[in-house]
C-alpha cells in the first residue's frame, strides 16, 4: 500500500468535501436572503385600505 498515495487521496476527498458544505451553505443563504426579500415583498404590497368597505349602491 502506498502511504504517500492514500494520503494524497484523503486530502483530495478532504477539500472536495469542504467545497462541498461551502456550496451549500452559499446556496442556503441565497435562499434565504431571497425568502427575505419575497417576505418583504408581501408587506409592502398589503394595502390594508382596499377591501375594508363594500358599495352596495346599485
Amino acid at each position: 500500500m502506498d502511504i504517500a498515495a492514500l494520503s494524497m487521496s484523503l486530502s483530495q476527498l478532504n477539500v472536495r468535501q469542504e467545497a462541498s458544505v461551502l456550496v451549500t451553505k452559499k446556496a442556503m443563504d441565497q435562499a434565504e436572503t431571497n425568502s427575505a426579500s419575497v417576505v418583504k415583498m408581501l408587506e409592502q404590497s398589503v394595502q390594508p385600505h382596499i377591501g375594508g368597505s363594500v358599495d352596495l349602491k346599485g
